[in-house]
C-alpha cells in the first residue's frame, strides 16, 4: 500500500495526531496535575523538540539540499553532519518530542499514544520511502550512513 508514501506533509501529521491526543484527553479521565506541573514537565520537552527540528532544517539549508520531505529524490546532498551524526530524522524526532510534550500537558496516559501513533505512521509512509529514495540517490554512502546513526534518537 503506498499510497500514503510522500503524499501528506510530517508537520501535518503531527498537527493531526496533537489534535486526535486533545480529542482523547477531552473524552476519557486524565490524571490530576497542577498547571504549573504540567508545564514544568511540557516545556522542557517542545523546547527540546523545536531546537532538534530546527537543527536538521539549519543543516540541510547549509548542505544546500532540499527540505521537502514530499520529494526526497531531490535531494542534492547528503547530510552527515551537525545534528544529522545523532539521528537520522531530527526533524521528525523534534516533531515526536514536541507531541510528547503535548501529552504530558494533557496529563492524560491515553492521549500519550499520539506518539507512538506518530513515529508508527512516519516509519512506514515517510522515512521507510525516503531511506529508498537516499539509497538510490547515495547508494554505499547511504547505506554506510544508516549501519552508523540511528533512525530516531
Amino acid at each position: 500500500m503506498q499510497g500514503l508514501e510522500h503524499r501528506i506533509p510530517p508537520p501535518a501529521i503531527a498537527l493531526l495526531c496533537a489534535l486526535l491526543m486533545g480529542l482523547v484527553a477531552w473524552g476519557t479521565p486524565g490524571l490530576e496535575l497542577g498547571h504549573g506541573l504540567r508545564l514544568a514537565l511540557a516545556l522542557p520537552l517542545v523546547c527540546a523538540g523545536v531546537g532538534v527540528a530546527l537543527a536538521g532544517v539549519v543543516s540541510f539549508r547549509r548542505a544546500r539540499t532540499t527540505v521537502n520531505p514530499l520529494k526526497p529524490g531531490n535531494a542534492s546532498a547528503l547530510v552527515t553532519s551537525g545534528i544529522y551524526r545523532y539521528t537520522r530524522n531530527p526533524m521528525y524526532a523534534g516533531f515526536a518530542l514536541c507531541l510528547l510534550a503535548w501529552g504530558l500537558y494533557l496529563a492524560s496516559p491515553l492521549a500519550l499514544l499520539g506518539v507512538p501513533g506518530f513515529v508508527l505512521y512516519m516509519n512506514r509512509w515517510q522515512v521507510g520511502p525516503e531511506e529508498r529514495a537516499l539509497e538510490r540517490l547515495f547508494g554505499s554512502e547511504f547505506t554506510a550512513y544508516q549501519r552508523q546513526v540511528r533512525r530516531w534518537l
